[in-house]
């Protein structure tokens, strides 16, 4: 007990001191979080993808299409459970600035690949009567104030011309990551539009979702349907959902990396200021460790109190900063919106925070520490007055 009150006052005796480096510390938490959390965000997609869903895509690129034809022989393939077909749409809303990922799906096949778009029975039946009825998600509704029956303009960009549809419906995330900010309407639209303006373009579809029965089957199921297809005038690529994803992350690899550096560097920085401090500390208490050690205390007594010092400073900056990052995140979520869907603090970021800072109060009193526990009694007696 004694030893406790002794590390409390030892670590704000120094009042303006220990709140520096607290301050410190927490700004530097605060950063490392949010870093990681931008991170986890950059891999929502992968994250979210579900085990038993293949996309087929045509083999040189996603921006060449495939026959509607494939999809009845995709049906045929072991495993194959249901079969989806889609295209990114591109289209713009009022301005260029308002992003966000639209497409055109097969409205009944597609929200049965996507049991986590959930919508309320009477919104999905009125969107799967209405040929230019659509969804929005909930996230993406809020942010423009859309309400269901409201009418919604799509200036087409890859498909060209104003693209008039409803609002026949507005989904939620079954789980804390969903994806709640896309915007989905009828294919059967976009192509009775295509073979009246562009014949050439109808009929093709821009990706294959599938469902298997038994996630077990994506190897086997995968190979089976591009064997399907070799040697035709548009092969096609398949893979899980999760590599699909994984795809669009790889192509801003040297970002992330540069992310992750940076985090890992802030918390560096904050490690050499700590131990900057915890040093400047021990050396002005040399002569009270060798008075303590005069009184009987031993080596171990002076280590703990020195070594719990600096955990306690760092642990404190640690849980200040983990408590901001919350409500930052949040307001960074909500700027962000437009091409972050989801920005929340995962789990693992927490632990990583509470890890960084059990590392800087470590690293920072091991010195400190190891000096105040070997100092000889004579030398630091010297030093009184």
């Amino acid at each position: 007990m004694f030893l406790l009150k002794l590390i409390v006052r030892n670590a704000f005796r120094h009042k303006l001191r220990s709140t520096l480096t607290v301050l410190g510390i927490a700004v530097a938490i605060l950063a490392f979080g949010l870093l990681r959390t931008l991170i986890g965000a950059w891999y929502l997609g992968v994250e979210a993808s579900a085990a038993n869903r293949l996309v087929t895509r045509n083999a040189i690129s996603l921006v060449f299409s495939l026959p509607l034809s494939y999809k009845d022989r995709i049906k045929q393939v072991d495993g194959v459970e249901k079969v989806s077909i889609g295209n990114w749409f591109g289209g713009i809303y009022i301005d260029r600035k308002n992003f966000f990922p639209n497409f055109a799906v097969e409205p009944e096949s597609y929200l049965e690949l996507y049991p986590e778009f959930v919508i309320p029975p009477q919104q999905k039946s009125a969107f799967v009567r209405d040929r230019r009825g659509a969804v929005a998600g909930a996230n993406l509704a809020e942010r423009f104030g859309w309400q269901v029956g409201d009418q919604i303009t799509l200036q087409g960009t890859i498909f060209p011309g104003d693209w008039d549809l409803v609002l026949r419906g507005i989904y939620r995330g079954l789980r804390p990551n969903t994806d709640q900010t896309q915007f989905f309407f009828h294919w059967d639209y976009l192509n009775e539009t295509m073979k009246k303006t562009a014949p050439r373009r109808a009929d093709q579809v821009g990706f294959y979702m599938i469902g298997l029965s038994h996630p077990d089957q994506a190897a086997e199921a995968s190979a089976a349907i591009d064997a399907l297809f070799k040697n035709s005038l548009a092969e096609t690529l398949t893979e899980t959902e999760k590599a699909f994803q994984l795809s669009f992350v790889a192509m801003s690899g040297a970002i992330i990396t540069a992310i992750r550096i940076v985090s890992i560097v802030v918390i560096v920085i904050i490690m050499v200021v700590a131990a900057n401090t915890m040093a400047m500390t021990a050396r002005e208490r040399i002569a009270e460790y060798a008075t303590l050690k005069t009184l009987g205390f031993g080596a171990h007594h002076i280590a703990g109190a020195v070594f719990g010092e600096s955990m306690l400073i760092a642990l404190s900056g640690g849980a200040l900063g983990l408590l901001l990052t919350y409500p930052a995140a949040a307001e960074i979520g909500r700027m962000l919106a437009q091409f972050i869907p989801v920005f929340r603090v995962p789990p693992e970021t927490v632990w990583l925070d509470l890890a960084a800072a059990v590392t800087v109060g470590f690293v920072a009193g091991i010195f400190p520490t190891w000096r105040g526990a070997t100092i000889n009694i004579a030398e630091g007696l010297r030093r009184i007055g």
